[in-house]
């Protein structure tokens, strides 16, 4: 007699968490900073930042923030990855004081390498007294950085760029927050320049989601990470889902799990100074072994690293259901 198919949850974890997390906190850092958490990254070549097919430098572009609570962007390098971080002696991306946008800030990046344009785009959040809004900046060597400047108003965040056009337009997801009561949803907008944005489009609905790493192109689709918050009696618990879109057409959802994936579980990320928060900026995948590294920030107090399989998350999502017309 067959068997019904088990449901998704049962079975194994998809992600494995480092078993020596968390792999940079504020202790590591060479200046004074409160703490350190919610890194982009990327793997480069030695002395060529552009994606390496197999082994590379992984750097990190990580927010700090310091005692007044504004946030900053440092570069860390490493050559597993893992261990050994060399970290630079000063803010790498620092708020530009001319810049009545980032008054509060610069937080949450994503790095995505453009090939067409031979440079890596990140997009951050900066924040002002007039909310946070979605900015972009570019760099080749992630020494010397130039800002594109503001591309959505607030309040707007979790956002990253597609690497490849579709058409003649580039894509960005990002998250505005309506001041009604319809929630945050995670939107797709498209732009000729990267400058001027527009064609907007619900993505994802929900209560309150955003963008964990930037897009991940597949074979068979271009894989989400996002992050979901639930509020409770006790606050927020930020978890993540997993979502697949179309090749050509990433207006197109093709599955979306409708169950959490990973969980703030461990110490370092039920406890700090916002609890019960995973929140991931930046993957990395190795497409020689298939195996991702997921870089996340636990509790907006440390950086710590977990592992999966590209497949595994490919035949998770394959089992979620597809949306509804």
């Amino acid at each position: 007699m067959n068997q019904a198919p088990k449901p998704i949850s049962a079975y194994a974890e998809l992600f494995q968490r480092y078993p020596e997390n968390p792999i940079l906190t504020a202790r590591d850092w060479p200046y004074p900073a409160h703490t350190i958490f919610n890194a982009g990254a990327c793997q480069a070549r030695e002395g060529v930042l552009a994606p390496a097919s197999a082994g590379g430098e992984t750097v990190l572009l990580v927010r700090v923030e310091d005692r007044r609570g504004h946030s900053h962007l440092t570069v860390a390098r490493s050559v597993d990855g893992v261990t050994n971080w060399r970290i630079d002696s000063k803010p790498s991306f620092a708020p530009d004081p001319s810049s009545a946008e980032e008054t509060w800030g610069v937080e949450d990046p994503r790095l995505t390498w453009v090939e067409e344009r031979s440079e890596w785009i990140i997009a951050y959040t900066a924040y002002s007294p007039s909310g946070p809004m979605v900015s972009l900046a570019r760099t080749k060597d992630f020494t010397s950085f130039s800002r594109l400047g503001p591309v959505m108003p607030p309040e707007d965040k979790d956002a990253a760029i597609f690497p490849r056009r579709f058409g003649n337009r580039y894509a960005m997801i990002h998250r505005p927050v309506s001041g009604g009561s319809s929630g945050a949803h995670i939107w797709l907008s498209f732009s000729p320049d990267m400058i001027h944005w527009g064609d907007h489009h619900i993505l994802l609905h929900a209560r309150h989601v955003g963008l964990s790493p930037p897009p991940l192109e597949t074979p068979e689709g271009w894989l989400l990470l996002y992050h979901g918050v639930r509020q409770t009696p006790g606050g927020c618990l930020y978890r993540l889902g997993l979502s697949l879109l179309d090749l050509e057409d990433p207006r197109r959802v093709l599955r979306r799990s409708d169950e959490w994936i990973f969980a703030p579980e461990m110490p370092y990320e039920r406890q700090g100074d916002v609890n019960g928060v995973v929140f991931p900026c930046g993957w990395i995948l190795d497409k020689t072994s298939g195996d991702i590294r997921i870089y996340y920030g636990g509790a907006d107090s440390c950086v710590a690293l977990a592992s999966a399989r590209l497949s595994d998350l490919l035949e998770h999502v394959r089992r979620c259901p597809a949306p509804r017309p």
